[in-house]
């Protein structure tokens, strides 16, 4: 079996991109921070005392999203083109689903920018909040989608 972050010797490189095309490249995230409702409320009524909770978790997304190869061994860093964070407040379920859609034209992909923006921004909400509520939990952290590259266009089938 040939390993692609394997060198000859058996140690740990960084794949070879050189010889791609340079394409356009998005990739969409998700992950869900589920809270008390008492939580969600002071989120939402601004609340929180040490401030703007998702403007702060925005924020601290789309800086996650550039920092990715420096928190991930392997990921080539990359000149990100676009960032996106968005949030979905579900006070049926009492939690927020947290979206990240990253951009760029290159030779490799964005889907672990996307994930560590998603990642990052939930972990931000966590901290935000923890002293009114340490049970928060993120989960479902989770590709949404892809475009580009020789993969093409894939969409997650839930």
């Amino acid at each position: 079996m040939d390993f692609t972050h394997i060198n000859d010797q058996g140690r740990g490189r960084m794949v070879d991109v050189t010889k791609k095309d340079d394409t356009e490249r998005v990739a969409r995230a998700r992950a869900t921070i589920s809270m008390q409702p008492e939580t969600l409320q002071l989120i939402i009524s601004g609340g929180i005392k040490k401030g703007d909770v998702l403007g702060v978790a925005q924020v601290a997304g789309i800086m996650g999203a550039k920092q990715t190869a420096n928190l991930i061994p392997m990921c080539h860093p990359l000149l990100i083109t676009s960032v996106d964070i968005s949030f979905d407040l579900d006070e049926s379920n009492n939690n927020i689903i947290i979206n990240s859609e990253v951009k760029t034209t290159g030779k490799t992909g964005v889907e672990m920018e996307a994930l560590s923006a998603v990642s990052i921004a939930a972990l931000t909400v966590y901290d935000m909040c923890k002293s009114v509520d340490r049970w928060m939990k993120i989960e479902s952290i989770e590709l949404l989608e892809k475009q580009g590259g020789k993969s093409g266009h894939i969409r997650r089938e839930d």
